[in-house]
């Protein structure tokens, strides 16, 4: 079935909203671990994959709904106007992120998340603007960006000024980081999905549509509207534990109603 240009693709939204609740499981876990006493052990080996895993289902998605966004804009749009709307939406996203890096700086000072997934998202959107119409020349870069970045993850420089590629300073602590190098790299390869499974804006495979159901039905609002999510997340989920006697705080509370990292 042809997919009208004003329809948005289910799976799309129902994937995104599975991360929100991964996501969401994670923080829950994380803020018991943290404030409530319970040791689950967060930043064991287990759970730093499902939090890789969570980050990763993001950022692909951010891929694919690039691809999207373009094949159906394209129709309309010169590459000039094109580039002026992800241009303005990066640097939303950006701005969202320095808004993060506001906020934790004064109530965090040293764990302040100078560079995070809001940071990259918003970077990487005007980044992968050149690449939107590869297929395969992004799957090389893409697995390029990954393999860099495992090859300088050990590595320290002098000062703060490289954070975003990837190159961090000894000592250096964060909630939240996500640098280009890796994580530019499973945009890019999301890319490389969105085009090979979704060219010209219409499903290059079969698919019945279930987004009737319920639950597919609530997952998708979610995903929808993960970026409200992402943003008011963290305090809801404190007010709601803190409400629930699970978590207590020896510092001020608004400490801590912030993001952490996913």
């Amino acid at each position: 079935m042809t997919q009208r240009l004003d329809e948005r693709f289910w799976e799309i939204d129902l994937l995104r909203g599975v991360a929100i609740l991964m996501m969401l499981f994670y923080h829950v876990l994380y803020d018991l671990d943290r404030f409530g006493g319970l040791r689950i052990e967060i930043h064991a080996c287990l759970w730093r994959y499902f939090a890789c895993a969570i980050a990763s289902l993001f950022l692909l998605l951010v891929g694919v709904s690039l691809t999207l966004s373009y094949a159906r804009a394209s129709h309309t749009s010169s590459e000039r106007a094109l580039f002026s709307k992800y241009l303005t939406r990066g640097a939303r996203i950006f701005a969202w992120g320095l808004v993060i890096t506001a906020v934790t700086w004064v109530l965090l000072r040293d764990d302040l998340v100078r560079w995070g997934i809001l940071h990259l998202i918003g970077l990487s959107i005007i980044m992968a603007f050149p690449f939107l119409k590869l297929r395969y020349g992004n799957l090389v870069l893409g697995s390029l960006f990954l393999l860099f970045g495992v090859l300088i993850r050990h590595l320290r420089v002098g000062s703060s000024w490289l954070l975003w590629l990837g190159l961090m300073p000894a000592q250096f602590t964060s909630v939240d980081y996500f640098p280009v190098m890796p994580w530019f790299g499973v945009v890019l390869i999301g890319v490389f999905v969105g085009n090979a499974l979704y060219s010209g804006y219409q499903r290059n495979f079969r698919l019945r549509d279930r987004s009737h159901v319920p639950l597919i039905h609530g997952l998708a609002f979610l995903g929808r509207h993960s970026l409200l999510i992402y943003l008011v997340h963290q305090p809801v989920l404190i007010t709601v534990l803190l409400l629930m006697g699970a978590v207590d705080f020896d510092v001020p509370i608004s400490l801590y109603l912030l993001i952490e990292s996913a």
